[in-house]
């Protein structure tokens, strides 16, 4: 993989700490999981981002960061972490990291600093305010559980700023100091050998904070300044961003206005999640078009990164308040399966009712779908919630690697282990774990094994166009195409329960010679294309021609 490596990636997410146990204290580590490269590797996974691995307090699961240039001890060692780089390049595996800049934890010595003195070097590191700020109780990240996003402090006597839990004061973006030090941070992982980067809550780092203010401007000029100095360290790198705005607003985060694409490589793409999960509640494929339809025209280079499931909960604030009834009516009706008044906390099998077709077709339409698809841990395998953990810790339990005890995470005492390994009914490890998937040739991880292989095959979906094909069609059934110099892929989904047809004769002078490179099960040869024919739940990537 050379310069846009990343349109090729599969990338797969994982917390270290819930992912493998190398030692049998409980906590996942880094010797853990690169004895589990192996098992990535097969899967087809060649791109690895990595939650938190800093020295952290634990309050908001790594995110309240004490010492951006180590590893926190409960993972291993800076030397634990250079033999992980050298492990999975070895296996053609790139590993980005969570840079999380916003903000640092109170117990930073920077924030200690900070608040100790106004002659502190640091004072002016962090955002503060003399008066109590009009906004103090706007722009919560997490309602119901955050009240407000100033604190008062009283050692320093003044209020600071937190765009998230109090404990995490935002840091400074308009000191020229606070941006140096952001680009050291990226300069020394890079040198280690990380590929890159996901940057958590990019609006919030480019927040100008004025008090008083609820709708700070942005500073998009340090995104390219970052960008820029990113890629001199490696060339190679990627910044992959998580920002959650309006769709009129995206381009900017991707390049300036005059169309250079010059600040990030790769955003989630939250609108699309969001309309695919509307699409599989309502069984239509409406919403998934509109998406599609929708999408902002990016700058040479800019990628999309897709997503089915990630390590937070499903967010549906894009949607309107019919489609966001509509989608947690069907996949989270009870109280305790929603978060923060705008999300669902579950994992995608028990949303689909654990039926495997409906996974795989889900799947399937998000990995043909233009961009860079991203997996989270054990979704290969099909795992479950724990409703019983608070919060987002719903979807971070342990990795269910066997039918051993703590399914294989770990040989700690149960009382010990992190968080609970999912135990007994549909879901538990004893039943449903990787061991007995690898084994099985038509279990789930096998069939996720063939599509990501398959995917390999089509270049056109990662770095090509994605249209959709506007025919007569029922509700359910979604035809698209990504088209590239390699040569053409057209995709039939049906995100209804019964079969249906769909007339593509208009596209069969297209074909060289057309082919089922994955489907559902074995259909008819397409002949004319005037009678397409896909099951209820169903799938077909047809290979129409190629040129490279």
């Amino acid at each position: 993989m050379s310069d846009r490596w990343y349109s090729k990636a599969v990338v797969y997410c994982l917390d270290i700490d819930t992912f493998a146990d190398s030692d049998g204290d409980g906590c996942g580590d880094i010797r853990g999981l690169i004895g589990r490269l192996d098992y990535l590797s097969r899967l087809g996974i060649n791109c690895l981002w990595l939650n938190p691995i800093h020295p952290s307090p634990g309050k908001d699961d790594g995110y309240d960061v004490s010492d951006f240039y180590n590893v926190d001890p409960r993972f291993g060692t800076l030397g634990d972490f250079a033999e992980l780089l050298h492990q999975a390049a070895n296996r053609g595996i790139k590993v980005i990291i969570d840079l999380v800049v916003n903000h640092t934890s109170d117990q930073h010595p920077w924030f200690q600093s900070a608040r100790s003195s106004p002659d502190s070097p640091y004072r002016d590191w962090f955002v503060w305010s003399e008066t109590e700020p009009a906004d103090r109780n706007q722009g919560m990240v997490f309602p119901g559980e955050q009240d407000e996003t100033w604190s008062y402090d009283r050692t320093a006597k003044l209020w600071y700023y937190h765009r998230f839990y109090k404990f995490q004061p935002d840091l400074n973006i308009n000191n020229p100091e606070v941006r140096e030090e952001i680009k050291k941070i990226c300069a020394f992982w890079l040198q280690l050998g990380v590929a890159g980067f996901r940057m958590d809550a990019v609006p919030f780092i480019i927040e100008q904070t004025e008090p008083g203010n609820p709708s700070s401007p942005m500073d998009f000029d340090f995104l390219s300044e970052l960008r820029q100095h990113v890629q001199w360290r490696k060339g190679d790198a990627v910044l992959l961003a998580e920002a959650n705005v309006e769709p009129d607003s995206l381009p900017r985060f991707f390049g300036d206005e005059g169309g250079s694409g010059n600040r990030i490589h790769m955003l989630f793409d939250f609108m699309l999640n969001a309309k695919l999960v509307l699409a599989l509640a309502r069984e239509d494929a409406e919403s998934v078009i509109d998406a599609l339809r929708d999408t902002p025209k990016l700058p040479d280079g800019g990628q999309w990164a897709t997503f089915l499931r990630n390590h937070d909960e499903i967010d549906l604030s894009r949607l309107t308040a019919e489609q966001r009834k509509d989608v947690v009516g069907k996949f989270g009706p009870e109280d305790h399966m929603q978060l923060y008044g705008r999300g669902i906390r579950r994992r995608l099998a028990p949303m689909l009712g654990n039926d495997r077709r409906h996974l795989e077709l889900a799947y399937a339409l998000q990995f043909s779908l233009r961009g860079t698809p991203v997996l989270r841990y054990g979704e290969e395998i099909g795992m479950g919630e724990d409703l019983s953990q608070d919060g987002r810790y719903a979807i971070r339990t342990p990795m269910q690697w066997n039918n051993l005890p703590n399914g294989g995470f770990s040989t700690a005492d149960p009382k010990d282990v992190i968080r609970p390994v999912i135990s007994g009914g549909d879901f538990g490890y004893e039943t449903l774990n990787a061991t007995l998937q690898r084994h099985d040739p038509k279990s789930l991880w096998s069939w996720f094994e063939r599509m990501i292989r398959t995917l390999r095959e089509a270049p056109e979906v990662g770095s090509g166009s994605c249209t959709h094909v506007d025919v007569p069609a029922p509700r359910g059934i979604l035809v698209h195409r990504a088209d590239a110099e390699t040569g053409t892929m057209l995709f039939v989904h049906n995100l209804g329960t019964e079969a249906g047809e769909v007339d593509l004769s208009s596209l069969a002078g297209e074909a060289d010679f057309p082919n089922d490179v994955l489907a559902d099960q074995e259909y008819p040869e397409l002949g004319e294309f005037d009678k397409v024919r896909v099951e209820g739940h169903g799938y077909r990537w047809i290979r129409m021609r190629r040129t490279a």
